[in-house]
């Protein structure tokens, strides 16, 4: 198992647990994060757009180029940002934090 650690928009922490392959969308989707992903991800949105924690940022695989090009049109993108449809959790992945813009919504939760 690898344990994740969401912190919202308004500071609470959120942690979960996933399965090593498991993608971080489905992850924070599952925790009640405000992850819309609206394209399933298939990279054609940025509704699933978090920011990985400074000291977790280098244990990711790079952003491809697509990755970054949709990033590059997400609200409040720091040098850490990526798409959480873009990572997959892995051994080296256990205790991940990130953090979930306060531009995130979820239109399909009400």
């Amino acid at each position: 198992m690898v344990k994740v650690t969401f912190i919202t928009a308004n500071g609470a922490r959120v942690e979960a647990k996933a399965a090593v392959g498991d993608v971080l969308l489905g992850v924070g989707q599952g925790a009640g994060m405000p992850l819309e992903g609206t394209c399933e991800g298939q990279m054609a949105c940025s509704t699933c757009h978090v920011v990985v924690a400074r000291e977790w940022f280098d244990r990711l695989v790079p952003a491809s180029e697509d990755e970054e090009d949709m990033l590059d049109l997400a609200a409040g993108v720091t040098r850490t940002s990526r798409l959480s449809c873009q990572i997959e959790l892995t051994a080296d992945l256990d205790g991940l934090t990130v953090h979930i813009p306060g531009q995130s919504h979820d239109m399909q939760r009400r």
